[in-house]
């Protein structure tokens, strides 16, 4: 069966609407929101000298099978950049919108993602993580993450949940691709107010890539080149963001939990040493971050046992663990969830 916030492993004391206000007020006295400019000038540059080595690479080598090691590089840097875009996205790195909404622009154009579809998508995320009816995250076609969501599939996508636990990670091979997708199709529809400048940006994308890799490589280089790098950017976005939440408890509209109860229950942290902040994207301190979504990628750290102990005082369920543990918990749950529908049976007997 799923997991359930009101059950005894997630137990919460009775609400209290202070609870958030207190702990917001120990972050901002130790002054964990106040802009990083230092840190994100840094980053920027590192990955734009990394994207400048990537490209540097793909022109010398020219039409060799080498260049599959060029496109394993670029699947990290363009992941690299997409985690500058969700910064953005949340105001961690300026203080204004502007600056935010530019470098955020900016960025897409590189990973040829809609800047303001995803930020859209993912503030709908935020508002209600893992609730099954308002979190885009979990409403994903050919997966389940509840008992209820699981009933609900048919065809194609009732095999595929079936089997979901074992076909999660291949799955995540199309990521990148559906993201480009979803970013076309949000501009043709019109679904976000600056979809000229989208369009343009997403275009340009499409173009300067599609000519540069069919130009310096031929035919079945140029086609293997596409399916390495845009597969690999799509586990490598997937194994980034499915640790957070995935296996973790699902709400519905039966849930009544304070905003405090509902982002720390919902989340887990994947905690470890710098190289795995650095991996994540900062994105391994999801509680964190989901409690102070402005707060800069390079606070969370310093925030994580601040919250932690806040957390535990208050007897709220804070949940962490490794990297490899936080992918056993996302595949068990998923396998439990398509239990039923591999033994139906079974299912109609309970």
């Amino acid at each position: 069966m799923s997991a359930s916030p009101l059950s005894d492993a997630h137990a919460a004391p009775p609400r209290r609407g202070s609870d958030f206000a207190e702990l917001s007020r120990r972050i901002k006295s130790e002054g964990l929101l106040e802009r990083r400019h230092g840190y994100y000038v840094a980053r920027i540059a590192t990955n734009a000298a990394l994207l400048g080595a990537g490209v540097a690479a793909f022109l010398l080598l020219g039409d060799s099978w080498w260049q599959v090691l060029t496109a394993v590089l670029l699947a990290g840097v363009f992941t690299q950049f997409a985690f500058i875009g969700h910064d953005a996205g949340h105001r961690q790195i300026f203080g204004s919108r502007r600056g935010n909404d530019v470098l955020g622009y900016v960025h897409g154009a590189i990973t040829g993602i809609s800047f303001q579809w995803w930020v859209g998508k993912h503030n709908r995320h935020h508002a209600n993580p893992n609730h099954e009816d308002d979190d885009p995250d979990v409403d994903i076609l050919v997966l389940a993450f509840s008992d209820r969501q699981a009933l609900t599939k048919n065809g194609l996508a009732l095999w595929v949940t079936k089997y979901q636990a074992f076909l999660f990670f291949p799955l995540l091979l199309l990521e990148a691709i559906m993201l480009r997708a979803a970013s076309v199709q949000a501009v043709l529809r019109r679904e976000i107010k600056p979809f000229r400048l989208e369009g343009v940006l997403l275009a340009v994308h499409i173009a300067v890539y599609l000519s540069a890799v069919f130009l310096v490589l031929s035919p079945l280089k140029a086609v293997v080149f596409i399916l390495v790098h845009q597969g690999l950017m799509g586990v490598y976005l997937g194994c980034s963001f499915a640790p957070n939440h995935k296996g973790m408890p699902m709400l519905t509209d039966e849930d009544s939990v304070d905003f405090l109860r509902k982002q720390v229950l919902t989340s887990r942290d994947i905690l470890g040493g710098r190289w795995v902040d650095y991996l994540f994207g900062g994105l391994n301190y999801q509680v964190e971050h989901h409690l102070f979504p402005n707060m800069p990628r390079s606070n969370l750290r310093r925030a994580q046992p601040l919250v932690e102990e806040y957390c535990v005082r208050n007897g709220i369920t804070y949940t962490h663990c490794g990297i490899l543990a936080s992918y056993k918990q996302v595949l068990r749950h998923l396998h439990s969830v398509g239990a039923p529908l591999r033994a139906p049976r079974e299912l109609v007997a309970g």
